[in-house]
């Protein structure tokens, strides 16, 4: 009889000891899959947000390109010599336009005062990529105007 209680109670300890060694890898398990859920979270957010800014900028640039597309030197147009952009004046618009948007960026007028290009620098704050050191994307957006003129008559 001592023999059956002994073997009842090696099988409990054997039973009892195969759970230990399990215990933990489920923790493991979830603590894994969180940490990848989390970074993919995070690159959805953030990405998505950098997207949107560097989206912003664009929009930002092409109206203030506009706006300072339409400042011409009206000298030149009165007398009918050329239609061209004035630069100071277009320069002055364009970084009006971008201080009223709180964004930074610059003014190039080209092609013989026909053409300018504005450049907006702007960022986003990240919400998930500062837990790993980046905490701002630095994103630009571009936009190019040009004059069209016309004939009379065409």
């Amino acid at each position: 009889m001592n023999t059956f209680v002994h073997r009842i109670m090696a099988r409990r300890r054997a039973a009892l000891a195969g759970r230990r060694r399990d215990r933990g890898s489920m923790s493991m398990f979830f603590a894994l899959s969180s940490l990848a859920i989390l970074m993919v979270m995070g690159l959805l957010v953030d990405g998505g947000g950098a997207l949107n800014a560097a989206n912003r900028a664009t929009s930002i640039a092409q109206e203030a390109a506009r706006t300072a597309g339409q400042q011409l030197d009206p000298a030149q147009a009165i007398e009918g010599t050329a239609i061209t952009i004035d630069p100071d004046a277009a320069v002055g618009a364009a970084q009006d336009y971008l201080a009223a948007a709180n964004v930074q960026g610059s003014v190039e007028i080209t092609d013989s005062g026909q053409s300018l290009t504005v450049t907006v620098n702007d960022s986003y704050d990240t919400y998930f990529a500062q837990f790993v050191g980046k905490g701002t994307i630095h994103v630009t957006g571009t936009a190019k105007a040009h004059l069209q003129t016309q004939a009379a008559g065409g």
